[in-house]
């Protein structure tokens, strides 16, 4: 039976924790803190990937938590930052809705692909595909982008671009999950029936 109390779990019990406060501070437009917390949940993100596989922590309760935690901040953070009344007086702000809609919608495909697939066969080996890892690192890097953009607004010109670039990543690692889950049932022998 695989340990819960590992430091990997611990690292990714501390990121969950930091998303109401991450939520708080931009509610009360505390970006410059915003942006610490959210950089912390990065690096403990980064910091419990590498202990669990360098000292074999990895568990069955890690590969559970640690993709809903990152969906859980991406989420918090997309959502927050597209309120109109959070982020005003800075051009291209807040987030537009339909980009929003991109991550939110990619999402809720995956997880809806997954529970159907799981519901009607034995399937248990779903793993993140290329384009989802790029996609929800892109994801990431644009909310650090935009945190930053608040505190320089004269760099929101790039705005429109990561809005663009974080959409159209969304679908195409939405659409190949797809493709990426089919190929990976498929190897295993498992067949919808």
């Amino acid at each position: 039976m695989d340990s819960i109390i590992t430091i990997p779990n611990l690292l990714t019990f501390l990121r969950m924790a930091l998303i109401p406060v991450f939520a708080t501070l931009l509610y009360y437009k505390n970006f410059d803190f915003a942006l610490l917390v959210f950089f912390l949940a990065g690096a403990s993100d980064g910091l419990d990937g590498y202990i669990a596989r360098r000292f074999n922590q990895e568990s069955t309760l890690g590969r559970i938590l640690d993709p809903i935690a990152d969906k859980l901040l991406m989420t918090v953070s997309y959502i927050g930052l597209a309120l109109p009344f959070v982020v005003t007086g800075v051009r291209h702000l807040p987030i537009p809705f339909w980009v929003v809609a991109s991550v939110i919608g990619r999402d809720i495909l995956i997880v809806a692909v997954a529970a159907a697939i799981a519901v009607m066969t034995k399937f248990r080996g779903f793993k993140p595909s290329f384009w989802g890892k790029v996609s929800t690192v892109i994801q990431i890097n644009a909310i650090g982008l935009i945190l930053i953009i608040i505190n320089f607004p004269s760099f929101s010109v790039v705005l429109p671009t990561i809005y663009v670039i974080v959409a159209l990543f969304s679908v195409i690692s939405g659409v190949h999950y797809i493709y990426w889950v089919a190929k990976l049932m498929k190897e295993s022998g498992n067949q919808t029936t």
